[in-house]
């Protein structure tokens, strides 16, 4: 009877709640058919009590105290309509063409460059073209200078390969998607953030924790969204080149055309051309290496795919590259696997293809198809070991989406990935017998299917998205992930987001663990490594203010990540070894941020921000910090662009606290490094001046010249038994000068 009662009770305000809310959607008429009117407003007649479609067109606006029951709706470009409502609790709204042409038409809008999406359930980070034009961004690693959210982090300082972090964790725990695809993965997350060049990027979408399922299961830590240019959004010609004062030059050209009705298409070409040797601190090795780069980079767009019909984005890139690095007499032709000069030489290419193409049958339904593939072939020496390396990855999805109910979106389909990598190891000399030569497959054939849906209630004032996955992989059985995001919008100024949610990923041991074979390290396999799994969980809160001129927004948020099971590279227990062992024990990731972010009269920017990590596991009783995570970090950036927009200032500066490194102590004295890194402050800064259709900027990094001084272990005996490259944790190159000319037609 209790029960009874409740239910009667919480059915009775959900009618109430009803009675006084009406519900719709805007479309307008268009010569063929109609189209949603996404942000389209919706008003009471005589009031100031209004408020605006979403994305879908969809609006909800309370009726409670309304005398006047006339609703206003209005559109740029189509008539203003007035409906008068007699007990209807939804309608559909079509507005007529105004009937006056409008030829030359130009909507301008300001915006921070970067900024917190404010649509997304789960707290999104955006930045844009504007924000990326603030420093160099000459690759995607690059393109973060101004953010706290992720920290790049070099893998190999001898190479300069480099890993987007998120949370304080090791950059495969966070998932890199090229236009929501998966073209990073296995050997080209080594070297694959530094091949994009950050001229051809459009947006960034950065998110940590849970996020959607739609594509894939391997986001723990969280996930990066680089949407690159569309042909029918960009300059018809962009051109750039490069310079900086180690000699390091990179021109960049985009051209996009019209090819007909409805197909666009965008061509561009990248370059990289290598630096002159340097080497300030006399340890005999290049403190950059000689990087040379060709890419060539096409895109194809047919139609739209919020419009009914075909649309449909075809992309290939062919990417081939060469970096030289170790001692400064090293020749590459003659000397590659030589033990009497030690030097590192990485050569290879890489096309890649992917497609994305669909349906819409109405507003309500569409269907798609997400495809792509990549091969990727890799000759490379590592002093005295031989690396050679093939990878093909394919990776299909298709998905249908559905409309119900006029707000909520429920996607559901399937997936298929493949990837298959060969890797064969060699030693040219193997004088310190290390044991872990061979041939290595690794292979992963996974399909698995996925639903999720997004519930919008009360004009998006509460979305909520619970979806989950179930895939088998064909050699360790079928995973199971959940993941629930909630978004609450208090008011205009005020929102909560939660998010909580499983991964796991397949490890894939030498590519993504580069530092094995550039060490002296014998690797110890003392277990077959199972399949990384973990819980990630977290809490934002974001307020909005306006206050006269200043606009501003203030964030925090809290992410944890428990892994259940964890690969474990143990180098801790024996400087000359590498220890492979799955960790099932207690490991955590702790993550606070704080961030302010102030607009001054449209003109001046400010943004500072603190990051804490706590990233540890526990072993024996024992709580032990993992290497290379400041617990402390500040950023602080500050862009002043006047009114008439023809020259720019930027500046930034991060600050990073003492880092726990891997323990040396049982290596000989001079092989030794300290326990802890040195805190250490970076500062940036560029000038922009334009002048009509060109742009002059340079600019300086690291301008007080911070440098870690020889962090190559045992540099001195490179094929002696304690060489590492691994402890790097700071800049080792130094001041960087930079000055560059972009160039623009419309």
């Amino acid at each position: 009877m209790k029960k009874a009662i409740i239910a009667l009770f919480l059915l009775s305000l959900g009618l109430s709640s009803s009675a006084q809310t009406l519900r719709g959607k805007i479309f307008g008429k268009g010569e063929t058919d109609k189209e949603i009117l996404p942000g389209a407003t919706v008003a009471w007649a005589g009031t100031d009590i209004g408020v605006a479609a979403n994305e879908n067109g969809v609006f909800e606006i309370s009726t409670q105290d309304i005398a006047d029951k006339r609703l206003v709706a209005s559109y740029l470009g189509f008539r203003t309509d007035t409906i008068r409502v007699e007990g209807q609790v939804y309608l559909s709204i079509i507005l007529e063409p105004s009937g006056v042409l409008l030829n030359d038409v130009v909507v301008t809008g300001d915006r921070p460059g970067a900024f917190i999406s404010s649509l997304n359930p789960v707290k999104t980070e955006v930045i844009t073209q504007k924000e990326l034009t603030k420093a160099a961004c000459c690759d995607l690693a690059g393109c973060f200078e101004t953010q706290a959210t992720v920290q790049p982090q070099t893998t190999n300082v001898v190479t300069n390969s480099k890993e987007l972090r998120i949370l304080g964790l090791s950059g495969v725990y966070n998932q890199v998607l090229i236009d929501g695809l998966p073209l990073i993965q296995g050997m080209s997350y080594t070297y694959g953030i530094s091949s994009f060049p950050g001229t051809l990027v459009d947006n960034i979408f950065v998110a940590k924790g849970a996020n959607s399922v739609l594509q894939g299961y391997e986001s723990i830590s969280g996930q990066i969204n680089v949407e690159m240019k569309t042909p029918g959004k960009t300059d018809k010609l962009f051109l750039n080149a490069y310079m900086n004062s180690f000699l390091e030059k990179q021109f960049n050209a985009n051209l996009a055309l019209s090819a007909g009705k409805k197909w666009t298409t965008l061509l561009a070409l990248h370059t990289v051309q290598p630096a002159n040797k340097t080497d300030r601190d006399e340890d005999q090795f290049l403190d950059l290496p000689l990087l040379t780069r060709y890419m060539l980079y096409n895109r194809w767009d047919y139609g739209n795919d919020q419009e009914k019909g075909l649309f449909s984005s075809i992309g290939f890139r062919w990417l081939t590259e060469q970096r030289i690095g170790g001692q400064w007499e090293f020749d590459p032709d003659t000397e590659g696997g030589d033990a009497t000069i030690y030097g590192q030489a990485v050569n290879y290419q890489q096309p890649e293809v992917y497609a994305k193409t669909g349906w819409r049958f109405n507003d309500d339904h569409a269907l798609t198809l997400a495809a792509s593939s990549f091969f990727q072939k890799q000759r490379s020496y590592f002093g005295t070991v031989k690396y050679d390396a093939e990878q093909i990855n394919a990776y299909v999805n298709l998905q249908h989406e559905y409309l119900w109910k006029e707000s909520h979106l429920l996607k559901y389909g399937a997936s298929l990935r493949y990837q298959n990598i060969e890797e064969d190891i060699r030693f040219t000399f193997n004088s310190l017998q290390r044991g872990y030569a061979g041939a290595y497959n690794t292979r992963q054939v996974v399909p698995g299917v996925f639903a999720e849906n997004a519930f919008h209630w009360n004009n998006d004032k509460v979305v909520w998205i619970l979806g989950a996955r179930l895939d088998h992989h064909q050699q360790f059985g079928s995973f199971f992930t959940p993941r629930t995001l909630l978004k609450y919008r208090l008011d205009d100024f005020n929102t909560f987001r939660a998010s909580v949610g499983m991964g796991w990923r397949q490890v894939n041991l030498f590519s993504e663990n580069i530092n094995l074979l550039v060490s002296s390290r014998d690797i110890i396999f003392q277990e077959a490594i199972e399949p990384e799994r973990g819980l990630n969980w977290g809490l934002s809160y974001v307020h909005r203010f306006v206050k006269g001129q200043v606009e501003g927004v203030l964030s925090a948020d809290f992410y944890q990540t428990r892994f259940f099971n964890q690969f474990f590279l143990d180098y801790d227990s024996d400087p000359t070894k590498a220890y492979i062992r799955n960790f099932t024990g207690r490991s955590l990731s702790n993550a606070f941020q704080v961030e302010a972010s102030l607009r001054f009269n449209k003109t001046v920017e400010f943004k500072a921000a603190y990051n804490y990590l706590d990233v540890f596991r526990v072993e024996e009783g024992l709580k032990n910090q993992l290497p290379f995570n400041p617990p402390n970090r500040l950023m602080a950036a500050l862009s002043y662009r006047p009114k008439g927009n023809q020259w720019f200032f930027d500046l930034n500066a991060h600050w990073y606290d003492k880092q726990r490194l891997p323990d040396t102590q049982s290596n000989p004295g001079v092989y030794r490094t300290e326990p802890f890194s040195s805190p250490y402050t970076l500062v940036n800064g560029q000038a922009t001046f334009r002048i009509g259709a060109y742009e002059v900027y340079g600019g300086m990094e690291n301008i007080f010249d911070f440098r870690q001084l020889r962090p190559i272990i045992s540099w001195q005996d490179p094929f002696g038994p304690y060489f590492d490259t691994s402890s790097v944790w700071g800049p080792t190159r130094g001041r960087e000068i930079y000055l560059g000319v972009r160039w623009r037609l419309n």
